[in-house]
């Protein structure tokens, strides 16, 4: 499958999944510190809070980072699997500047991750 077929998947799968279940996966795969880092928020145990039903609703922001992540998280898992897509967000990658894609997704450079994780999926490059 080329990356863009497989992008376009894991972007459908996460526009139809509800942000506290993307919570909860991104929770499960990622650990809640680093959810909470690349969503922009400085309380390491928040997204447990929105990932509950009753919880806070994460503002719009915070709702495009998390979709994003999970679009990419998707996309790496179905080509690498799930070890070396969490080594992709946590490590340094040199397509941005040695930079982490949590940083840089923190940030709001989403075309920069998507092109670090296109290369990921095309290329099996780590960074």
């Amino acid at each position: 499958m080329d990356m863009g077929t497989t992008t376009r998947k894991a972007h459908v799968a996460s526009a139809k999944t509800d942000i506290r279940e993307i919570t909860r996966r991104l929770n499960s795969a990622l650990g809640a510190t680093l959810v909470a880092s690349l969503a922009g928020s400085k309380d390491p145990k928040i997204s447990y809070k929105w990932a509950r039903a009753d919880g806070p609703e994460p503002r719009n922001d915070v709702v495009r980072r998390l979709q994003f992540a999970h679009t990419q998280w998707l996309a790496i898992t179905a080509s690498e699997g799930d070890q070396v897509a969490r080594m992709w967000f946590i490590g340094s990658n040199p397509l941005l500047d040695y930079d982490t894609p949590v940083d840089v997704i923190r940030e709001d450079r989403f075309k920069e991750a998507a092109t670090a994780a296109a290369a990921m999926v095309e290329d099996g490059f780590l960074g």
